[in-house]
Parts: structure tokens; sequence; C-alpha cells
């Protein structure tokens, strides 16, 4: 499974690489996990579609599709019907799971990091 990069990339309904384009290549590694890149991008576009989300991370729809449920199951979202799309309400008052970071809660990594991306706004 391909890492995600440190930017969620382009918001939805942005432009997509044009068919046969070279992907970016991807760090080794980076600061947040493919659960922190999936909760940003769930809270910049609510109700962006699971592929939109995908393609955002840099994983695959079905990797996606496991990341959202752990973060249903575990509060940090809820996923509400809507005809027949979802939408994504991001709890900003969950705290982080680490010991480390235990104290703070998620909304303010997304204050921080779910704005506009730089260059968009």
């Amino acid at each position: 499974m391909p890492t995600s990069d440190d930017a969620a990339g382009p918001p939805a309904g942005a432009s997509r690489r044009p068919a046969g384009a070279v992907p970016p290549r991807r760090p080794a590694w980076t600061l947040l996990t493919t659960h922190g890149h999936v909760l940003l991008a769930a809270a910049r576009s609510p109700d962006a579609r699971v592929g939109e989300i995908a393609e955002q991370v840099g994983i695959s729809v079905r990797a996606t599709l496991s990341v959202l449920k752990d973060l249903e199951e575990a509060g940090y979202l809820t996923r509400h019907r809507v005809g027949r799309r979802s939408h994504y309400t991001v709890d900003r008052r969950r705290h982080f799971r680490h010991p480390a970071t235990a104290a703070h809660e998620v909304g303010e990594l997304l204050d921080v990091l779910a704005g506009d991306p730089p260059g968009t706004g």
C-alpha cells in the first residue's frame, strides 16, 4: 500500500491528473498516518465520495473504506446518508489516542491543517 504524503492532496472537485500521467513520488514515511490524512480529507470535504478521499490521500478505495470504518467505530467521525451519498461529520472534541497527545482534541489539528491547502486560497 502506498504511503501518503504530508498534505492531504487537492480538495474534492480539483482537477485530476491526466490519464496516463505518472503519480508524484511518495516519501518512504510521513509524519501523519493514513488515518490522519483520511480524517483531514473528510473534515475538508464532508460530502466527498470515498473515491475522492482515496485519490487525495493516495490509497485504494478499499483501504479508504477500512480507515473510514476505523474512524467511525472510534467515534472520530459519523457517517450520515444523504440520498445515495454519505456526509461525514468529524467530532472535533475527540481526544487523540496516543498517551503523549491524549490531552489534545483532534480539532486542534484540524484548525491548523484542514483549512485551504497552501496555494489555493
